[in-house]
């Protein structure tokens, strides 16, 4: 497994995408990892098709992939880009996709694959009980808001100088 373990996790969370409300890795940045053709990917799905239900797989719409092509590197048409938009495969596609290509190197990648979905959604997760926290923070602190500009009001009170008490004068006006 010394050759799939070479790639550090963080590439790979990288080429995750949020498409569709689900994660999702496109073919051509699968293909890279296995280091095939992006059309021997789409062979091995075509040839079958019932392990790629639509939730595992999806091909993007010409408007979903004119936004994400700023995002990832695409050559132009003209010099032998892609002419079609790339399907996308969902954690559960990619899991899929590691029985229909049997190579090594493609299992191996797989695992490495499943535990980058895996810490992206350990990572959300976190970062929701952080909202959740400062929220409970922010509740209490809006509590205690008004009690602490009291106490500021008074302390600025006592910080202003004493008014001059009036001099009384003596003897004779």
């Amino acid at each position: 497994m010394a050759s799939a373990q070479v790639i550090p996790v963080e590439i790979i969370e990288r080429k995750i995408y949020l498409l569709r409300g689900s994660k999702v890795m496109l073919d051509s940045d699968l293909a890279e990892l296995y280091q095939v053709p992006t059309k021997r990917v789409n062979e091995a799905v075509r040839r079958n098709p019932t392990r790629f239900p639509a939730d595992f797989m999806f091909q993007l719409s010409a408007e979903e992939f004119a936004n994400l092509k700023p995002q990832i590197a695409t050559s132009s048409l003209t010099h032998g880009g892609r002419r079609k938009p790339p399907y996308a495969f969902t954690e559960h596609g990619v899991a899929m996709l590691s029985s229909v290509l049997t190579s090594e190197r493609a299992v191996e990648l797989n695992i490495l694959i499943i535990r980058a979905f895996v810490r992206l959604r350990e990572y959300l997760a976190t970062h929701k009980e952080l909202a959740r926290k400062l929220e409970d923070v922010e509740g209490v602190q809006k509590d205690h808001g008004a009690h602490i500009q009291q106490i500021y009001g008074l302390i600025e009170r006592l910080l202003e100088p004493a008014p001059d008490p009036s001099k009384r004068r003596i003897g004779f006006t």
